[in-house]
């Protein structure tokens, strides 16, 4: 007798390889939208071709669904295992399997304070190259239809250390 699993498959974290944070505001007419793009070097045990399966999968054990124009709101659900915290020059995004700290600009850190939150965008395609801190290739690439369609994509409410 043959059965089918309909648990997760297990997470290959080799194949994720090296996932970057990268933070940008971008104006808009309500003023200043923080913004985070997450995604991988594609430098994975299995390269840049089994990058997008593994990261999908990383997204689909956090709840998060992939492709398509859905903006999950993850302010209105307290239950979604991904938390955004901003403290003085640093900044942590976690979600199971990933505690990925970034130094965010000024810019991101001051638009995140206004508004409480922040875009995330999550790609499961791997970075196409430049530097990752060149706010046109980051730019470039958060926008580019492949990135956005095949991404996953969430406001994330902003957690701070109360003193």
């Amino acid at each position: 007798m043959t059965s089918i699993s309909t648990d997760p498959r297990p997470l290959r974290t080799a194949d994720l390889g090296t996932l970057v944070i990268m933070s940008w505001s971008r104006e808009t007419p309500d003023g200043d939208v923080p913004f985070l793009l997450a995604c991988s070097l594609g430098d994975g045990e299995g390269g840049p071709e089994a990058t997008p399966a593994a990261v999908e999968g990383l997204l689909s054990r956090s709840g998060l669904a992939v492709g398509g124009d859905t903006v999950l709101d993850a302010t209105v659900l307290p239950a979604l295992p991904i938390g955004l915290l901003v403290v003085p020059g640093a900044a942590a995004l976690t979600m199971p399997g990933v505690n990925a700290q970034f130094a965010p600009t000024a810019e991101w850190r001051a638009a995140v304070d206004r508004r409480g939150y922040a875009c995330l965008i999550f790609a499961t395609r791997p970075w196409s190259g430049g530097e990752p801190g060149d706010g046109a290739a980051v730019a470039a690439f958060a926008n580019h239809e492949d990135t956005l369609s095949t991404a996953a994509q969430v406001v994330l409410p902003v957690r701070t250390l109360r003193g």
